[in-house]
């Protein structure tokens, strides 16, 4: 963008941007030559959309204790990831399954795709993904979808019209409307010859079992019976000429190469399938006692979808129109009228909810004489399930509350957007990007009152979190669970891979998962609406300085969340129940999460940063291979004080008895070995044909030593601030140490996201809370201290019931 603009400026971006997404017409002969370079200018419906699938290329994903190449055309790139679909890649997997077999011919082709699962689990996200997708994939060289165009004019006859009724230009040219594909025009062993052309160049083999559609078919056989009469012998040619048949690029979407019916369309079978016929049109045709083509509507989802996808939504409402569909895969034909057909290229689809399978199963107590038999055993069923990622429920919930899109881990991220939900305006911090930070991350938010007035408002750190798990808790199975293994770290395994606890391991492939995860649980739905009532409510606390009363916070959430379920009519007595019981687990993981923040911050400036610990990790693996370490001054030997430091001042793990000098003793010598460079040596064997130093060590990458390297914990909180009372940190007394430690603590949480009012809510929480963990860490064996308001008259802490 130039950085003066005008109206022009912008009509001629409009005009490059339209002429990129479409080819000039060409003649038949041109489009012929077209095919032979790229088939996929007349590849089939199934061939089509798996082409478009393709195009986009795969990543790779762990979902469900499984690693899986997931396409990212799902991820919806072509629109910044507004309605990819999240999770349920081996579902999605599945369905390029399907239409690779249907593509070559395998015996798919005869199968209706049926996309089924419970409300919110991403079908109608499913649906939007293959429009855009396909939208966008029309528009690109590689991509073009072609049809014909037919004029009449120059012809004996000429006047007759070719629109749909009498007063149409006889000059004007018109598309065929159920977008044929150009082959069609040809005889049939032409076209069977032309597909034998193009056989070895593709594994699939291009659409060419297709016949011209009623209006194209009056158009050519109005031009062959002129021209028969006139005595030409190139009659095909006379036809076909480029005065009368121009093949032309369309852009594909709804009502164009994809067709939708939609749950409250209504109509007779036909007229909801393929269209109906125009009685006032009939008439003024005047065809001698036949129906004219012209005068036929061709707005049924097939005549819409044919030459890409038909998707039939909600289909338990238009189960009558399942078994009509039976014989289009079968056939790939459909009648418009007694002697009237219409061939159809189209890969069906329909999605459900769970009631569709009610509806089939209505005579299932017949058996052999259900007639639904045959429809059941022609679907083939991929089932979307809700999320059990807490991450990606975490960036669901996100992108429903806020309108933020993207997809972690996708490299698909749009920038900082403000979106608008109903009446409330949300402002994001950035674009969801492949790190983890829209799990934990604040959102801040204009909430508008009915008076048209507006109030800030703050989901603070990890309430998005804690929704998220809260709800994937409520997804899973509890039957399954392995010895010692609770709901929320059967939830870890899921999003993680593995479980750590202390030295032991426990990863995916240990576990055996259920095969119902998924199938019930709390909706985004459900967590997005009690979201938005408590963005929009009015809150009691107060405090003398801070806005607290502008903050929900992650217990806010949870607690509302529980309390609403008896009200929320989706929910069964025993669901209500069940998930009830899962509240508690989930409201101390958060609170340990918390507790992580608020300690970590406090302890910020005493955290040993990674050049201390990649010295301290060098000295030590010198040290047990008796080689040098090279200096600044030149190889030297490894510092035993150096080490020594790191272990009793840093780590807290030995005092001056555990050396003799700076030699260490035998449990010293064993901590080194076992817990250091065990751990050293397992990422060196990982990145083994690789380059490979101690600096290039990081921390994330060896769990063992990270834990053991970790030290932001209560025990170093007292030992680094032992004047530090927990009790006073509401209020602390001015010029002692829990002022000092507070102040530091408040900017520090700050820098990590927070705003002053949800860190000093988070803080007042935590530290109200581990005062009995403190005291149980003091040498002198007292009391804690008596608790303290603090809070200016007002208990604003986060725990549910300190409003």
């Amino acid at each position: 963008m130039t950085d003066t603009t005008d109206g022009e400026t912008f009509r001629r971006a409009a005009d490059e941007r339209l002429q990129q997404a479409y080819d000039s017409p060409m003649s038949l002969d041109e489009y012929v030559d077209r095919v032979l370079t790229n088939p996929i200018a007349a590849a089939s419906g199934p061939r089509y959309l798996l082409a478009a699938i393709e195009s986009q290329g795969t990543r790779t994903v762990e979902e469900r204790g499984e690693t899986l190449d997931r396409y990212r055309f799902f991820d919806d790139p072509f629109n910044d990831g507004e309605h990819a679909v999240l999770g349920n890649t081996a579902a999605l997997n599945a369905f390029v399954d399907d239409l690779r077999a249907a593509a070559a011919g395998r015996g798919n082709d005869e199968k209706i795709v049926w996309i089924d699962g419970p409300t919110a689990t991403g079908k109608s996200e499913f649906k939007r993904c293959l429009v855009n997708g396909l939208r966008e994939f029309s528009k690109t060289d590689e991509g073009r979808r072609y049809t014909v165009e037919w004029n009449v004019t120059g012809t004996a006859g000429s006047a007759r019209s070719l629109s749909y009724g009498s007063g149409g230009d006889a000059t004007a040219w018109y598309r065929s409307p159920v977008q044929a594909n150009p082959l069609s025009v040809f005889p049939d062993d032409i076209r069977a010859e032309i597909a034998e052309s193009v056989a070895d160049e593709t594994a699939y083999p291009i659409a060419a079992d297709v016949d011209l559609d009623p209006f194209s078919r009056e158009a050519y056989e109005h031009l062959e019976s002129t021209y028969r009469e006139e005595g030409r012998r190139d009659l095909f040619s006379a036809v076909t000429d480029r005065d009368h048949l121009r093949v032309t690029s369309y852009v594909v979407d709804v009502g164009q190469g994809i067709g939708v019916l939609h749950a409250e369309d209504d109509g007779t079978p036909k007229e909801r399938l393929v269209g109906s016929w125009m009685s006032g049109m009939l008439r003024e045709l005047d065809s001698r006692g036949r129906k004219n083509p012209q005068a036929f509507s061709y707005d049924g989802v097939l005549s819409q979808g044919n030459g890409v996808a038909t998707i039939v939504e909600d289909a338990s409402q238009h189960a009558d129109l399942l078994q009509r569909l039976l014989n289009v895969p079968d056939e790939n034909r459909v009648k418009l009228d007694k002697g009237i057909g219409m061939d159809v290229d189209t890969q069906l689809i329909v999605v459900s909810n769970p009631d569709l399978d009610a509806e089939l199963d209505r005579h299932a107590e017949k058996e052999g004489a259900d007639p639904l038999k045959a429809l059941k055993r022609r679907l083939t069923r991929h089932e979307f399930r809700y999320l059990t990622d807490r991450g990606l429920e975490a960036a669901l919930l996100r992108r429903e509350v806020t309108g933020r899109t993207g997809v972690p881990g996708a490299g698909v991220s749009g920038d900082a957007v403000e979106a608008t939900n109903g009446d409330r305006q949300t402002e994001t911090r950035s674009a969801i990007g492949a790190s983890t930070d829209h799990v934990r991350d604040a959102v801040r938010t204009s909430v508008r009152d009915d008076d048209g007035r507006t109030r800030q408002r703050e989901l603070a750190p990890l309430a998005i979190a804690a929704a998220a798990l809260y709800a994937v808790v409520t997804r899973l199975e509890t039957e399954d669970l392995p010895a010692g293994i609770d709901l929320v770290e059967k939830a870890q395994l899921y999003e993680t891979g593995e479980l750590r606890r202390d030295d032991e391991v426990i990863t995916a492939d240990d576990v055996s998962f259920g095969g119902d995860d998924g199938r019930t649980g709390i909706p985004v739905t459900y967590t997005r609406d009690v979201v938005a009532d408590l963005l929009s409510e009015e809150s009691e606390r107060s405090h003398p300085e801070l806005p607290v009363e502008r903050v929900v916070t992650p217990h806010d959430v949870l607690d509302a969340m529980v309390d609403r379920l008896a009200d929320a009519p989706v929910f069964s007595r025993a669901e209500v129940k069940e998930f009830e019981s899962r509240h508690t687990a989930v409201a101390e993981r958060v609170r340990e999460q918390q507790q992580t923040d608020v300690v970590d911050a406090a302890l910020a400036a005493e955290t040993v940063g990674p050049e201390t610990v990649a010295e301290y990790v060098e000295h030590v693996y010198a040290w047990d291979a008796d080689e040098p370490v090279a200096t600044d001054r030149g190889q030297e030997s490894p510092d035993g004080l150096v080490m020594k430091v790191f272990e009793t001042e840093t780590l807290g793990q030995f005092d001056e008895s555990d050396y003799r000098g700076t030699e260490p003793t035998e449990p010293v010598a064993e901590f080194r070995r076992e817990q250091v460079i065990r751990a050293l040596t397992r990422y060196a064997w990982r990145n083994r044909g690789d380059e490979f130093s101690v600096d290039d060590v990081e921390l994330g990458e060896i769990p063992e030593l990270q834990s053991v390297l970790e030290t932001n914990d209560l025990a170093d909180l007292k030992r680094r601030s032992p004047e530090l009372d927990p009790g006073e940190w509401a209020d602390p007394p001015a010029d002692t140490e829990t002022e000092r430690v507070k102040a530091e603590t408040i900017e520090r949480m700050v820098d990590q996201g927070y705003s002053r009012a949800s860190a000093e809510l988070t803080s007042r929480a935590v530290m109200r809370e581990i005062r009995d963990e403190w005291a149980t860490l003091s040498t002198d064996g007292g009391e804690p201290p008596e608790e303290q308001d603090g809070s200016g008259g007002t208990s604003a802490t986060l725990n549910g019931g300190d409003r």
